[in-house]
């Protein structure tokens, strides 16, 4: 018996909401209805039923589920808004919540309302990390010792940094770790398991924005696993969108070394050799990581639809909010935190 498309409504017409209206509208098990932004201009580019007030939005196009596309800091009240209006299904982009406190608040207010929320942090879903999962679950390194990923997206110089995609990245007192390094905090530990200690060493490069722009990220992970973050939002890397995947990447084991390159594409190197064998050839999507944002969206459509398991819940990102914190404390600090509060 075929099961009618949820309703998904969207809250967010900015930069990034395109990858989310795009998807939706290639989904066969979900139908937008409707857009709300504050502009109404940019509300009714999508094409959808436009609305500048969320709550007539939510009155009038009574969704199945939310599609929150927002900064952190209207999270909060857009949340109790969508419950208060009877919402039980919601998905909200990243950072979650303005800080650590909002977000339990919101996470147990949700789940007292019986409401599920999935946090929009897509990337573990680029193929390029499911294709490092499948070849780390086969051991196709051996033993992993270390991981590193280093940002070059090189867009953070200049007087004019973010402005013409994401002007409010200008703003934010938290910047590289809050907004960026995030994705990687839970790519980390969706691939090597929740870090024990980490330690940090941040710095502002441009004198334009308000938070950091670069900085040191060391995690220790179970089995004695360390990962790097290396962060530097001023320097590029190879590759011909510099956006694709941000950065590049190795994952290095006793029997070889997994590399993921600015194209996307993922090369295995035998301990020992010289040859690599392509495990996922370069990425040819013109879009946003590897169409990372479908799926994403896909999952949850799948997990709501069919009752599978669905990652990165809001009370599972608990745990990528208070690692966030521990970095900060450490930075501050000038020491390595043990995740839980302690310092060693």
């Amino acid at each position: 018996m075929s099961v009618a498309p949820l309703r998904v409504a969207c809250v967010g017409a900015g930069y990034f909401s395109q990858f989310h209206y795009g998807s939706w509208a290639r989904m066969p098990r979900a139908r937008a209805v409707a857009a709300c932004d504050r502009d109404l201009a940019r509300a009714r580019a999508t094409g959808l039923p436009a609305f500048d007030d969320p709550a007539r939005m939510l009155t009038e196009a009574k969704p199945d589920l939310l599609d929150i596309i927002l900064p952190p800091e209207a999270h909060a009240a857009t949340i109790r808004m969508a419950l208060a209006a009877g919402v039980t299904r919601m998905i909200c982009q990243k950072p979650f919540c303005a800080n650590l406190e909002e977000a339990r608040a919101i996470t147990a207010e949700a789940e007292a309302r019986g409401a599920v929320i999935v946090v929009h942090e897509n990337f573990r879903f680029q193929p390029w990390y499911r294709a490092v999962k499948t070849a780390l679950a086969r051991d196709a390194v051996g033993t992993l010792q270390q991981v590193t990923f280093r940002l070059r997206p090189g867009d953070g110089q200049g007087p004019r940094a973010y402005l013409d995609r994401q002007p409010y990245f200008q703003r934010m007192e938290r910047f590289l770790i809050h907004e960026t390094a995030v994705h990687w905090v839970d790519t980390f530990r969706w691939l090597l398991g929740d870090p024990s200690h980490v330690y940090a060493d941040l710095r502002r490069l441009n004198p334009a924005i308000r938070g950091e722009d670069a900085g040191f990220v060391l995690f220790d992970h179970p089995g004695g696993v360390r990962a790097l973050f290396d962060g530097n939002r001023h320097l590029d890397h190879a590759a011909d969108n510099l956006r694709r995947t941000m950065g590049e990447a190795l994952f290095e084991g006793t029997e070889g070394v997994l590399d993921l390159r600015g194209d996307g594409a993922v090369h295995l190197r035998r301990h020992g050799d010289t040859g690599q064998e392509v495990l996922l050839p370069p990425d040819r999507w013109d879009g946003f990581g590897g169409d990372c944002v479908h799926s994403l969206q896909s999952h949850v459509i799948s997990g709501l639809l069919d009752g599978g398991a669905l990652e990165n819940t809001a009370r599972d990102y608990l745990t990528v909010i208070e690692i966030e914190q521990a970095i900060y404390a450490s930075a501050a600090a000038g020491q390595k935190i043990q995740l839980g509060g302690a310092t060693t």
